[in-house]
């Protein structure tokens, strides 16, 4: 079997720690009982998602994974548990506990999995710190969001994150969350399927137009759901680079050299479309992400590179051989 490398999957833990801060009104998240092999994940007394056994399991997980014909997965929570609208010591709380639930099951079964972590990136210095202890706790990096709190991350206040994720060779997944548009939705269609795409492709040039992509050219920064709307966004920006001096004066490079020096995932749901996420940033910076074990997700990742016509070396590189020189396992 092809060797397959899935960077993109999610853990919820089974349970959570009650809440033991001092603050009033946080949204701590509980589970509660659901139907066989499900629990919800409950946020302010409210059900925010269902989920499956495969979120915990590391049986269930590796069941699931030779059905998918998938050899190893990069884990990392869910994103809205990376709780960067939590006062920062109940952020530092529930991070540290998801770290060490990741590691339980990378240690479980540790050439089944790496391992991505969280930060608190609300504060930078905190954020720095939780990286150090996840590249002790030998995790090949760590999962953020695609902005903080409404600030996108290539803003220059999360510079020294960056700077330090370089220097320790931590690999950087970056995940939509809580995404832009959300109230310009119409039909009963999810955030995921409608504003995904809009949030990460913003999330990706602003580390583009805001030149830490460019001064940090060996920092590992993938992008999930393909790079969203990245790939049509790239030429324009492109263009207004060579038409705008300030623009130029800005950066020291061509966005399009920035951008296919990042990782995407092929996770875009038509042959078609990964081939042309491939044209754009180069068959060398394409990943395999399946969401798993969530049902807006590809549960047949090697599938879908066939149908895209991908064989050869080029399957290898993409199923593997990418995730390896980004997760450096």
């Amino acid at each position: 079997m092809t060797d397959c490398i899935d960077v993109h999957t999610h853990v919820v833990p089974e349970r959570f720690p009650a809440y033991a801060g001092k603050n009033r009104d946080i949204p701590w998240p509980s589970m509660a009982e659901a139907h066989a092999c499900h629990k919800h994940v409950m946020i302010s007394g409210k059900v925010y998602r269902t989920v499956s056994d495969g979120c915990w399991s590391v049986p269930r997980r590796i069941e699931d994974m030779a059905a998918m014909r998938v050899t190893r997965q990069a884990i990392s929570p869910m994103p809205e548990l990376l709780s960067y609208w939590l006062p920062l010591d109940d952020a530092q709380s529930m991070i540290r506990y998801l770290n060490d639930t990741i590691a339980g099951m990378v240690d479980a079964a540790p050439q089944r999995f790496a391992g991505l972590g969280a930060v608190p990136l609300q504060d930078v210095d905190a954020a720095m710190r939780e990286l150090e202890h996840c590249k002790r706790l030998h995790f090949a990096g760590v999962e953020i969001a695609s902005h903080v709190n409404g600030v996108s991350i290539g803003d220059a206040r999360f510079e020294p994150f960056f700077a330090a994720a370089e220097q320790l060779g931590a690999a950087i997944f970056v995940h939509a969350l809580r995404p832009a548009g959300q109230e310009r939705i119409v039909g009963p269609f999810v955030e995921q399927a409608v504003c995904f795409p809009g949030d990460i492709g913003l999330a990706c040039a602003s580390m583009i137009t805001g030149g830490i992509g460019a001064r940090h050219p060996k920092l590992r920064i993938a992008f999930s759901h393909g790079g969203g709307v990245m790939s049509i966004l790239l030429p324009r920006l492109v263009h207004a680079w060579n038409m705008f001096p300030k623009a130029k004066e800005s950066l020291s490079e061509s966005p399009a050299v920035t951008a296919k020096r990042f990782y995407y995932d092929q996770l875009v749901f038509d042959p078609a479309a990964v081939r042309f996420v491939m044209g754009t940033f180069g068959e060398t910076q394409i990943l395999i992400g399946t969401d798993y074990p969530f049902a807006l997700g590809d549960s047949h990742p090697m599938k879908t590179l066939e149908l895209a016509q991908i064989h050869g070396e080029t399957l290898v590189a993409i199923s593997a051989g990418n995730a390896k020189r980004f997760l450096a396992v």
